[in-house]
């Protein structure tokens, strides 16, 4: 492993000094260990500590197969599916490793009884399976995490309609919280030179997920001047959100929970923008009854910032905490794109609201490898920055998903796998100077943990 890193760190290892390195046979990764899947039986959600279930094991580098690539990965970072996984919800993902598993002979090697998790990556190839022409050992690359057979018709038209499709390092096994990942070569996209590896690997997830939900056509299809309403819009998901919305020339209406979090997402350059927790909206009376009262006074004072207008398009993930109030405040005509559902996954909305208004409700998941394409290119040309706030090291991986479990973070937490300090990995300075602001700026403004924040919509 250290050939590996010095040929990396150098900087100047041709393709042939790469695929001239051995191959270790078992490396560090981050597993869940299906002997502990009953580890929180009995508690509530919020009190399942990831610390306790992720383990930094030693486990062998998976066989390589036809149409695959084997990554040394320098960096990674903590997507909300590690806070799934580790807490073993809404299921213990060995059940996806099964179902993988009993696919194909070649499958069979994903359902072990560890699990190497984790949905992003940006590192090196280290070497290609038969079928691969696109990418060579020496390649800087970061890994969408899209995994896909597309040996159906149904997913010809857009990837994540396949039937055999699923997210790597959640639903497969060999994901990116490791020093060596197995991939596929179409989840792979070049790593944006002026950014270092962990900022590199610190978008991937989030902002293909932004993309499709909000920019493609396959989401709300978002267009200038759109009113954007944007839960959680300095977090992970969020961030990325309110950058595309600004990019493409709409009006993000920020929801936040902190005055710290409200001055990220003006750095950002958003105006509107509605402090939760100063405002005090409270959607739900009990645990069983949502406050119609709270919806109007949440649009009211949407139509304060936007000169009268309703929002276009509500960029929703929360789920069950906000999506009644989501439905309410939407334009007639309007879009509501959800995913993800992190205060819940049973929603309840006033029907009314949506039919009688000839509103849209759209399921977004993922994004397909074009969409993914798209998204990491506008991070390699300045247009969209990493909002990286936190580095953790490999050791430390649990410890980062607790803090994200717990929200406290800021935009997204980055671990570093191979890379031995942050910084590392800039192979454009010029550009990076002119956008070296941007890239720092969750850095520079992120906050104190704070004990009290504990939802996952902020």
């Amino acid at each position: 492993m250290k050939d590996i890193v010095g040929a990396v760190l150098s900087g100047d290892a041709t393709s042939a000094d790469v695929a001239g390195l051995a191959i270790p046979e078992s490396c560090r990764a981050v597993v869940l260990r299906k002997e502990e899947v009953g580890l929180f039986e009995g508690m509530a959600s919020a009190d399942k500590d990831p610390r306790k279930s992720l383990h930094i094991d030693e486990v062998p580098v998976p066989e390589l197969g036809p149409g695959e690539v084997l990554v040394a990965v320098m960096a990674s970072s903590i997507n909300y599916n590690t806070v799934w996984s580790a807490i073993f919800e809404p299921l213990p993902t060995f059940a996806f490793l099964e179902r993988y598993g009993r696919l194909s002979e070649l499958t069979k090697r994903h359902d072990l009884p560890y699990h190497v998790i984790g949905s992003d990556l940006a590192g090196v190839v280290l070497r290609s399976g038969p079928g691969v022409n696109a990418w060579k050992p020496g390649d800087e690359v970061v890994a969408h995490c899209l995994s896909v057979e597309l040996e159906s018709s149904d997913g010809h038209n857009d990837t994540m309609l396949d039937p055999e499709q699923r997210i790597w390092g959640f639903e497969t096994n060999f994901g990116g919280l490791a020093e060596i990942a197995l991939v596929k070569s179409n989840q792979l996209m070049p790593k944006p030179d002026h950014l270092s590896w962990e900022e590199a690997a610190a978008p991937g997830l989030v902002n293909s997920t932004a993309y499709r939900q909000l920019v493609s056509r396959n989401g709300a299809g978002m267009k200038q001047g759109d009113n954007v309403l944007i839960w959680g819009a300095s977090g992970g998901l969020g961030s990325y959100a309110t950058q595309l919305a600004l990019a493409g020339g709409a009006n993000p209406i920020c929801v936040v929970s902190s005055e710290q979090k409200a001055g990220l997402c003006r750095a950002m350059g958003a105006e509107a923008i509605i402090n939760r927790t100063a405002e005090d909206y409270r959607f739900w009376k009990d645990e069983h009854h949502q406050d119609p009262r709270e919806w109007k006074r949440f649009g009211k004072r949407i139509r304060e910032l936007t000169g009268g207008e309703d929002v276009d398009i509500v960029f929703e993930h929360p789920g069950r905490e906000t999506f009644g109030a989501s439905v309410y405040v939407t334009r007639k005509g309007g879009t509501i794109v959800t995913c993800a559902s992190t205060s819940g996954y049973t929603h309840e909305y006033d029907n009314r609201y949506l039919w009688m208004s000839l509103k849209r409700i759209i399921g977004s998941h993922f994004a397909n490898y074009r969409e993914a394409w798209e998204a990491n290119r506008l991070i390699a040309k300045g247009k969209i920055h990493p909002t990286l706030s936190k580095v953790y090291s490999l050791e430390e991986t649990g410890q980062a998903a607790h803090d994200v479990h717990r929200n406290l973070h800021q935009g997204k937490v980055g671990v570093l796998c191979l890379a031995p300090e942050e910084g590392l990995g800039v192979r454009d300075h010029d550009k990076r100077a002119q956008h070296i602001d941007a890239i720092n700026r969750f850095r520079e403004t992120a906050v104190a943990s704070r004990p009290e924040e504990k939802t996952s919509w902020s």
